[in-house]
C-alpha cells in the first residue's frame, strides 16, 4: 500500500506527524527526535536464540510481604544464554570530499572544478568572498559500527539489525570467549530493521531460540549485548508495553521494556525467564542518548518469520493489494457517514493492482481480513504483508454505509520508490478566504490534467493546519469529480446545509493521494 501523506510505500502505513527513526551512522548512532525527546537507534545486532539444548527451570522467586515477587537471580539463565550474544563490528567505506572540512552546517553551495561558474567567478570575483566553494576530488574514507547480535542454530547464523550492517565492507563478530570470526550477510530486511548473518568459520555454535509465546505486559525480561563496546553486558526489567508505533517503519510492533539499553545493544537479544528470545532490541526514546528504561525490541514473532524468509530466499516477499491508504479521523467519519473511526480508508487503488481487479474504490474503508477485524492502516499493512504473495484473502469493506466482501489474490509487494512532489505554476485564482486557500482549474496551471489546483495557502489558515499545501490536487469534492474551485465551493455549502460538519476531499500530492475533511464552518 502507499503512504497516503507523504511516501509511496504501497502497503505501509503513513507515519503521520511522527518522524521516522534513522538508520545508525557506521560511525556513530543517528537520532530521530520526537518533540524533545530522541529515539535513537542502537547500531548493534540481534538474534534468533535456542542455546545447547535442554529447558532452562525458571529462577527460584523471592517473595517479600507487601511487595510483588520476582527472581532472586537471573544468574543460571545468564550462565546458559550470554555464551549466544555476539559483539558485531563492521567496517564500511564513506565517500567524502577532499575539501570537507566536517562543518556539516555550512549552506555554502559547492562547485566541483570545471563546473562552467568556475571560470566566470574567478575573472570577476577574484576568488575572494565568493558565494560559492570549490571542491577537490571525492575521497573515501573507513568508518566502523559496533553492535550487538545472537546466534540462532550450531552452523553459526547470526540475527542483528539492517541498520548495524547496512552498507557493510566486512563483517566480523567477537564470540563470548574471545575468539573473532568473520562472518557474511546472508540478508537484510529494511522495513523490519533486521539481519542476517553467517559465521564463515566452521564449528558448533551454542545458540537459542525464539519464544514460542508472547510476553505479558509486566513479564521480566533480560536484555544481553554490547554497550558502548562493552561486551557481554547484563540488564533486566520487564515488558512496558506492547504494539509500539514509534514511526521506525511500516511494520512497527515494537515491545517496550525497560531493561537498560544503549548504543551498541542493537540487534542483541531480550530474554524471558526461560531463556528465549522474545525481542530484538532496535532503539530507544531518551533525552541524552543514553538509557532512561525506555527501549524498544522487534517481537520474536515478527523477527523468526524475517528471519526464516532471509534464510531461504536472502530476501522477505510481502503481500501486496495495491492500495494507498489512511486512518479515518473523527471529520472524515462524519462526512462518509460511518459510526466509528475504525479500519483503513482506501485513497486510492493502483492501476492493474489486486484490489482494483477485487472491485476496491477510493472511498472505501476495508474493516477486517478474512472475518478477523482491522482497526487501524498499520494494522492492515502488517496484516496484509504477513500473508505474502499469490494467498487469496477476504476483504470486508464498507461503502455508502454497507458492508461489502471482496476476494482478493494478493500480488507481491513492489519495492520502494521515491515519491516526487512538484509545485506547479499559479495562475486563475479563486479564493476560499475563511479555509486559506487560493485554487485555478487545471486547465489553467501549467501541467495539471484534472482536478482543482491549490496555488496558494495561508500558513495559518484551517487549510493548512489539514496538510494541503500549494501544488496539490483536488480531484474529487464529496465523492464528485471536480474541474473547478467553484464546484468545491458548492461542495462545501451543500454540506452545511445538509448539517454535515466537514465535507471530504480527495487530494493527490505529486503521486500521492489522500483524502482531507475541511471543516464546512471553520469558525466553529
Amino acid at each position: 500500500m502507499t503512504d497516503a501523506n507523504n511516501r509511496d510505500t504501497r502497503d505501509e502505513v503513513p507515519s503521520a506527524a511522527r518522524p521516522s527513526l534513522q538508520p545508525a551512522k557506521k560511525r556513530t548512532t543517528r537520532a530521530a527526535l520526537l518533540g524533545a525527546v530522541a529515539v535513537i537507534a542502537l547500531g548493534g545486532a540481534i538474534g534468533n536464540s535456542v542455546l545447547p539444548h535442554g529447558a532452562l527451570a525458571e529462577a527460584p522467586a523471592l517473595t517479600v510481604p507487601g511487595q510483588a515477587s520476582g527472581p532472586a537471580s537471573f544468574a543460571d539463565i545468564v550462565d546458559r544464554v550470554k555464551s549466544s550474544v555476539v559483539a558485531v563490528k563492521v567496517k564500511m567505506v564513506e565517500t567524502a570530499d577532499a575539501s570537507d572540512d566536517g562543518d556539516s552546517s555550512s549552506n555554502i553551495p559547492q562547485l566541483r572544478p570545471g563546473d562552467p561558474l568556475e571560470k566566470f567567478f574567478k575573472r570577476f570575483g577574484g576568488g575572494e568572498g565568493l558565494p560559492f566553494q570549490f571542491r577537490g576530488p571525492q575521497q573515501r574514507h573507513s568508518g566502523q559500527a559496533l553492535g550487538s547480535g545472537f546466534i540462532i542454530s550450531s552452523d553459526g547464523y547470526v540475527v542483528t539489525n539492517n541498520h548495524v550492517v547496512e552498507h557493510a565492507s566486512n563483517v566480523t563478530l567477537t564470540l563470548d570467549d574471545g575468539r573473532t570470526v568473520p562472518a557474511k550477510v546472508v540478508g537484510t530486511d529494511k522495513k523490519t530493521d533486521l539481519a542476517l548473518l553467517k559465521i564463515t568459520e566452521g564449528g558448533n555454535f551454542p545458540h537459542v531460540d525464539f519464544a514460542s509465546r508472547e510476553p505479558r505486559i509486566g513479564d521480566w525480561v533480560i536484555a544481553v549485548g554490547n554497550p558502548f563496546g562493552l561486551g557481554g553486558t547484563v540488564t533486566a526489567g520487564i515488558v512496558s508495553a506492547r504494539g509500539r508505533d514509534i514511526g521506525a517503519g511500516p511494520y512497527d510492533d515494537f515491545l517496550q521494556i525497560d531493561a537498560p539499553v544503549n548504543r551498541g545493544n542493537s540487534g542483541g537479544p531480550t530474554f524471558d525467564t526461560q531463556g528465549n528470545v522474545v525481542g530484538v532490541n532496535t532503539a530507544i526514546y531518551s533525552p541524552s542518548g543514553g538509557s532512561v528504561g525506555i527501549g524498544f525490541a522487534i517481537p520474536a514473532e515478527v523477527a523468526k518469520d524475517v528471519v526464516a524468509s532471509l534464510k531461504d530466499k536472502g530476501s522477505v516477499s510481502r503481500g501486496w493489494i495495491g492500495v494507498q491508504i489512511q486512518p479515518v479521523s473523527p471529520e472524515i467519519a462524519d462526512s462518509l457517514n460511518l459510526k466509528g473511526t475504525k479500519g483503513a480508508l482506501v485513497a486510492e487503488t493502483q492501476s492493474g493492482s489486486p484490489a482494483t481487479s477485487a472491485g476496491i474504490k477510493s472511498g472505501d474503508v476495508i474493516v477486517g481480513v478474512n472475518g478477523d477485524h482491522v482497526d487501524t492502516p498499520r494494522e492492515l499493512a502488517r496484516r496484509i504483508a504477513a500473508l505474502g504473495p499469490d494467498k487469496k484473502v477476504d476483504l470486508t469493506y464498507l461503502r455508502d454505509g454497507t458492508e461489502h466482501t471482496a476476494n482478493v489474490r494478493l500480488g507481491t509487494l513492489p519495492a520502494d520508490k521515491e515519491a516526487s512532489i512538484s509545485t506547479p505554476e499559479t495562475g486563475g485564482r479563486t479564493a476560499l478566504a475563511n479555509l486559506g486557500l487560493s485554487l485555478a482549474p487545471a486547465a489553467s496551471v501549467s501541467g495539471a490534467k484534472e482536478g482543482v489546483v491549490v496555488t496558494e495557502v495561508d500558513p495559518d489558515g484551517v487549510a493548512a493546519q489539514k496538510g494541503l499545501k500549494s501544488g496539490d490536487i483536488i480531484v474529487e469534492a464529496a465523492g464528485r469529480p471536480v474541474s473547478r474551485p467553484a464546484e468545491i465551493s458548492s461542495a462545501l455549502d451543500a454540506a452545511k446545509k445538509d448539517g454535515r460538519k466537514a465535507v471530504l476531499l480527495r487530494v493527490k500530492s505529486g503521486d500521492q493521494t489522500r483524502f482531507v475533511a475541511l471543516a464546512t464552518n471553520p469558525a466553529s
